[in-house]
């Protein structure tokens, strides 16, 4: 029972990317509007996905020379492994990874929302809260992933179970400090991406500021500004590219830290039962994959029209993603 949940958890991850694909899929079939619009927003893409392989060059040196380190460490140190060095890569991959997704789809989303809206409330809103659960069903669906196969591979390597199927104690708090390096790599492009991205964000935003408004009179925001354009794509960096990174990192750091308390129990008489020991150690990441499920529902319950409210339309789909959970 142990071994399968094991291998039933990276299976929610997939679920969760499947989902964001066929999402994805949808945000760029509908209508993005006139030629105009297409044109302005094909700008912002192409300004926002420049800045996003730019800031991305620089961190793939940073990453590779950290993970170098890690590995001499891991040689080292008998407290460490040289497996963290590579759960350090792929927890820096992932954490890219989800940037990227987040940024191609909201630069997809934006117009298509605009076109939306000018058709009806709910129309836009549903252009929106897809685009939207895009970028929040690929950060957990990523971290699940990538801490769920991790995970299996290095419990399986380390022989956290025995050959009778009880949690071997000292394995399981290698296998732990193993996939600490995933946490960290998600952490460091975190910092990166959502540093760098507000930089650039808040000096596109001024410069555009002092030349439209301060220098030649333009209001905010006008297309007749071209600096528009560099605010615009500052907002989908900081703000997507940016907050996803950072979402991810707090996500996977929530999800270890619970891990790591969780086997300070491993061997203990009262946890023996629980799934071999291991229930305190899988039971953050049953509930992070339990909680995709829920999600994927609540998403399809966010629907609103003429005149309702947005706000009631994503509580009502937050709260029976959470009802659904408690009672799963």
């Amino acid at each position: 029972m142990t071994s399968l949940i094991i291998l039933l958890i990276p299976l929610f991850g997939i679920l969760a990317l499947a989902f964001t694909y066929v999402k994805s899929s949808w945000v760029a079939k509908q209508d993005a509007g006139s030629d105009k619009m297409k044109r302005i927003a094909e700008n912002i893409s192409e300004g926002a996905m420049a800045f996003l392989r730019a800031e991305y060059k620089v961190l793939a040196i940073f990453v590779g020379v950290v993970a170098i380190l890690l590995l001499i460490g891991g040689f080292k140190q008998e407290s460490s492994s040289p497996w963290v060095a590579v759960a350090f890569i792929v927890g820096a991959f992932c954490s890219a990874l989800a940037g990227f997704i987040g940024m191609k789809v909201a630069t997809k989303a934006n117009v298509r929302t605009t076109q939306g809206a000018r058709t009806g409330l709910g129309e836009g809103l549903r252009v929106a809260f897809g685009g939207g659960s895009v970028m929040g069903l690929g950060v957990v669906g990523l971290g699940v992933l990538g801490l769920g196969t991790l995970f299996l591979i290095f419990s399986k390597m380390e022989g956290a179970l025995s050959g009778d199927g009880v949690a071997n104690a000292e394995a399981v708090r290698k296998v732990i400090t193993i996939i600490t390096g995933f946490s960290f790599g998600a952490s460091s492009i975190a910092l990166f991406a959502r540093v760098g991205g507000g930089i650039y964000t808040k000096a596109a935003d001024v410069g555009a500021d002092l030349v439209g408004k301060v220098e030649a009179g333009i209001p905010e925001d006008h297309p007749l500004n071209p600096a528009t354009i560099a605010d615009n794509v500052g907002d989908n960096v900081g703000d997507v590219a940016g907050m996803g990174a950072d979402l991810f990192e707090s996500y996977v750091g929530s999800i270890i830290g619970t891990m790591v308390l969780g086997a300070v129990f491993i061997g203990l008489p009262e946890f023996a039962d629980s799934f071999n020991g291991l229930g305190a150690v899988l039971l953050p990441l049953m509930l992070a994959g339990l909680g995709i499920v829920a999600s994927i529902f609540g998403t399809f319950l966010v629907r609103v029209k003429e005149g309702g409210s947005p706000h009631r339309a994503l509580n009502t789909g937050e709260i029976m993603a959470g009802l659904v959970l408690l009672v799963g």
